[in-house]
């Protein structure tokens, strides 16, 4: 691994603080180098306000020395006034000589822009250390500039013997199928998305608050599908506890593909990620139409021997874990 690698790698690795604070901006890692020594270092600060280079300069004590050092970020600066200024106009005021960029940002606004602006002020630029890396790290902003929808998750637990809910229950709340610590987890990405969806029929049978209760961290906006506007608003989703968009039948068409027409939806509300948690029917449709990034499915130990079966998925496995008794495989869309 070369000296360029090793510092992508420490960037990729601090841009992760970041995670689930900074959408819909990208979690962006920075490290200054100076005599192969890192003397600063920044990540992405939650949206609104500081990027990961102006973090990572602010954090050198000697600005003096910023003349001779190397930037290296996993993403392409940016050239434009948003929130914050550009971020290569404050690397071209410390003369910062060279910048290794990870990859390319592919956001309109930028998209190469804040690599001229580098090169015109004689600074020196390297692109593409670790690219496919970085580009996997930054897979919800990629697919939301380039696919112009969110990058989506689709999750559910099912038990040994193949089903995702029992035929019938006692009460109207969830019948868990996996254990503590991997609804714990769950509760963890939640924190990591912009966004969580469920079906009508979820709210209906559980009475989800879809929030996170297990781990510190953002609640998700709730999603619900609500076509006949049949949910009360004593539903838990409709607490005060988080940003709720109920999608009854005047805000798309039921009657034609609704996995399509949620992404616009999302896309033109800014949301870059989201998990999609049920039911059975709705995760169904993404898979069907195509509309699905990554799957996480758990297999507990559990049988219900009738009831509502697990969708049926077609993609890649690219990860498998234990937790305890729980079995989690983690698909990729071919």
């Amino acid at each position: 691994m070369t000296n360029q690698e090793v510092y992508i790698k420490r960037c990729l690795k601090i841009a992760k603080n970041g995670l689930g604070s900074t959408r819909p901006n990208p979690m962006v890692g920075a490290v200054i180098v100076y005599n192969d020594t890192i003397i600063g270092e920044g990540f992405t600060s939650a949206y609104g306000n500081h990027h990961a280079e102006v973090n990572a300069i602010n954090s050198v004590k000697d600005k003096t020395i910023l003349s001779k050092s190397t930037l290296y970020v996993t993403l392409e600066p940016c050239s434009h006034f948003g929130k914050t200024p550009p971020c290569s106009d404050l690397i071209t005021q410390y003369k910062i000589p060279e910048v290794v960029i990870g990859c390319i940002d592919d956001n309109p606004e930028v998209a190469g822009k804040g690599i001229a602006k580098l090169k015109a002020s004689d600074c020196k630029v390297t692109v593409g250390v670790l690219e496919d890396e970085c580009k996997v790290h930054h897979k919800r902003f990629f697919t939301f500039h380039n696919k112009k929808r969110p990058y989506i998750i689709l999750k559910w637990a099912e038990t040994s013997d193949g089903f995702i809910a029992p035929k019938s229950r006692d009460k109207q709340k969830p019948v868990w199928i996996t254990n503590a610590y991997s609804r714990q987890l769950v509760h963890k990405w939640r924190t990591e998305e912009q966004a969580i969806l469920v079906g009508t029929n979820t709210v209906l049978e559980d009475n989800p608050s879809l929030t996170v209760r297990d781990w510190n961290g953002q609640n998700p906006i709730r999603v619900v599908l609500d076509r006949t506007s049949k949910l009360s608003s004593s539903f838990n989703v409709f607490n005060d506890e988080a940003e709720t968009i109920r999608v009854t039948n005047n805000v798309i068409d039921y009657e034609q593909p609704i996995a399509i027409q949620i992404c616009d939806l999302l896309y033109n509300r800014n949301i870059n990620s989201i998990i999609i948690e049920g039911g059975a029917k709705t995760l169904q449709t993404f898979i069907d139409e195509g509309f699905w990034d990554e799957a996480r499915v758990f297999i507990g130990s559990r049988k219900f021997n009738e009831g509502t079966k697990a969708p049926k998925l077609k993609g890649q496995l690219i990860s498998e874990a234990k937790i305890i008794n729980d079995s989690l495989k983690v698909y990729q869309n071919d």
